[in-house]
């Protein structure tokens, strides 16, 4: 497939929009050129694993994998992230998540999660699961609000490992700021589940311990106003006459 000589400056929605999954993975692809050749071994290896884990998984209109493209690309290009660990555990974030069996070599035992992990560490190294780790769910309560469980969970996770805020920022903005490239009642549940978040990333990334660059916080600070604007407009529409 042939692509535009600037698929390197595209936003990626719009890389997704007209060149799918293949475009994403050519600027994936782009990216890591910048790295030494062990490292491109470790993010290649990532990146076969994540297709192969998610490969039936769909995303609303798109694979699966797609989302972790961008992820992993956004910690690259828009950030500058060069922590091989951390572009590594942010294609694998929902790994555990979603696919702790499959991980685990089909034997997850008593402890599914703890299995996946332990996998992920023999493979990647005990740090990109500590990371992977900080951003998987925990078992919900049935009985409390399940949003309300998701950000008692990040506000504690992520207070303790600066790195792991920057792989959930990114995610959060594919989801976040991506929330308008969503369809059906999913789009109002996004918003929902996502818009209080906008204030606990705020404070995250204000951090001094949190591991980015000023312009790149600044960065992070106007696509939090963008997801904000978005909310808003999914959610604050006055009720119909």
């Amino acid at each position: 497939m042939n692509f535009p000589p600037h698929l390197g400056s595209m936003p990626m929605h719009a890389i997704t929009e007209i060149h799918g999954e293949p475009g994403l993975l050519e600027r994936f692809r782009l990216e890591v050129r910048q790295f030494d050749d062990a490292a491109r071994a470790r993010l290649t290896a990532a990146l076969d694993l994540a297709a192969e884990l998610h490969r039936d998984d769909r995303r609303v209109r798109e694979p699966y994998l797609n989302h972790l493209l961008r992820v992993a690309i956004r910690l690259m290009h828009h950030y500058q992230v060069r922590d091989v660990d951390v572009i590594v555990a942010g294609l694998l974030h929902d790994a555990v998540e979603d696919h702790p069996a499959e991980l685990a070599d089909g034997d997850p035992g008593s402890d599914p999660t703890g299995a996946a992990l332990a996998a992920l560490a023999a493979r990647f190294g005990p740090r990109v699961a500590t990371l992977v780790a900080a951003v998987t769910n925990p078992v919900y309560d049935p009985e409390r609000d399940r949003n309300a469980q998701y950000r008692e969970h990040l506000a504690v996770s992520l207070d303790r490992e600066p790195w792991a805020r920057v792989i959930k920022v990114s995610d959060f903005t594919d989801n976040g700021v991506g929330v308008i490239h969503t369809v059906g009642p999913k789009v109002i549940s996004s918003a929902r589940k996502y818009r209080p978040l906008v204030p606990l990333f705020r404070d995250l990334i204000s951090r001094p311990d949190t591991p980015l660059s000023l312009p790149v916080k600044r960065h992070i600070f106007g696509q939090l106003d963008l997801a904000e604007e978005r909310f808003s407009a999914i959610l604050d529409q006055p009720a119909p006459n």
